[in-house]
């Protein structure tokens, strides 16, 4: 029987929901930090978006996923959920909002790098190596013309760590998407895996919270009416809204329309971080901002090139054949439509690279 096509209006709230909910989960982020700890914050947030999405499984009586599956969901959740976006909400605490969403913006480009299966597959494109350079130096210009004001503490010296941190969730991101990829199989719903992975990410992160004291120094009656409205924006919009509009997106729309989210939530970030937080960015970070997004495109471009061409033209890429749920309900889910995401609706369905 024929699809029925969905109304252009739903369509079009979808996109602004990945395009602007997701730019805005980091200005979120520094609402949350105001009166919260860090890995309090992602605690809270994940169990939080998982509770709620298990509520709907359990009236809908799911399935629930095999032993073997919940292990791989439990290891790229914590990967991806603490290792990843958790991570930026502790470097947010050394650098503005703006200044993390631009770096985690290179994410498409650590997945060429570190898909090591697929090497020879993605370097036989001169587009994906001259997006990859550009990319890269991009970054690396806009992060050397950083002013002091980047640092959101105020402390010049805490741009260097927080780079750092940022750039290190951005491959855990990855690592976890590629283990989830390589291991998860397609048996249950996209939407029980995802409770899955926010149930193990939120008990991994309050235990990380407990290594670090965060809960001796926590109280309730202590949090900021700012910080409320962003955890529970970061639990209801980032972590549920904006994700189950992109898993729907993904069923009706051609992958490379869906991934352009990777270049506008910078862009939106970094303006909302302008208006409400009193962020900047200068000139020739802009100019270099323009250069990494480039490189970004460049290579999404000979990615799209490579995995259009026949099977047997792929370098017998026979790993392009398998297909995972993996499921970020978030600010990044930001790569799932670039390696082909499935009609399925699941997050990332792979050749795909998040």
């Amino acid at each position: 029987m024929k699809q029925k096509t969905p109304p252009a209006w739903i369509v079009i709230a979808a996109f602004i929901a990945i395009y602007f909910i997701w730019g805005t989960t980091y200005l979120a982020n520094l609402f949350a930090l105001k009166s919260i700890p860090p890995f309090t914050v992602s605690c809270f947030r994940y169990l939080g978006a998982a509770a709620l999405l298990g509520i709907g499984l359990v009236v809908r009586k799911a399935a629930l996923p095999d032993r073997y599956s919940i292990k791989v969901l439990c290891i790229s959740g914590i990967l991806m959920l603490v290792g990843g976006s958790g991570m930026i909400v502790f470097a947010e605490q050394y650098i503005k909002s703006g200044y993390a969403a631009a770096l985690i913006a290179t994410e498409p480009l650590f997945f060429v790098l570190l898909d090591k299966k697929r090497w020879r597959f993605y370097f036989s494109s001169w587009l994906i190596l001259s997006g990859l350079l550009l990319g890269f130096v991009g970054i690396g210009i806009f992060a050397a013309f950083a002013p002091s004001g980047s640092a959101a503490d105020g402390h010049p010296e805490h741009l260097v760590a927080g780079t750092a941190i940022v750039l290190t969730s951005a491959i855990l991101w990855v690592l976890g998407t590629l283990y989830a990829d390589r291991h998860l199989s397609k048996r249950t719903a996209n939407t029980t895996n995802t409770a899955v992975q926010l149930l193990a990410a939120g008990i991994f992160a309050g235990l990380i919270a407990i290594i670090k004291g965060e809960w001796n120094t926590f109280s309730l009656t202590t949090v900021s009416a700012a910080a409320t409205f962003g955890l529970l924006y970061l639990i209801v919009m980032g972590s549920l809204v904006a994700y189950l509009a992109f898993t729907w997106l993904i069923t009706i729309q051609p992958p490379a329309i869906v991934s352009t989210h990777t270049f506008v939530n910078p862009v939106v970030a970094i303006i909302m971080g302008w208006a409400i937080a009193g962020e900047s960015i200068t000139t020739n970070q802009t100019i270099a901002l323009v250069i990494a997004f480039s490189g970004v495109i460049l290579a999404q471009v000979g990615k799209n090139r490579l995995l259009s061409r026949p099977p047997e033209d792929r370098n017998n890429d026979n790993d392009n054949k398998h297909h995972t749920q993996n499921t970020h309900p978030d600010t990044s889910l930001k790569n799932a439509a670039d390696n082909g995401a499935s009609l399925q609706g699941q997050h990332y369905q792979r050749t795909r690279q998040k």
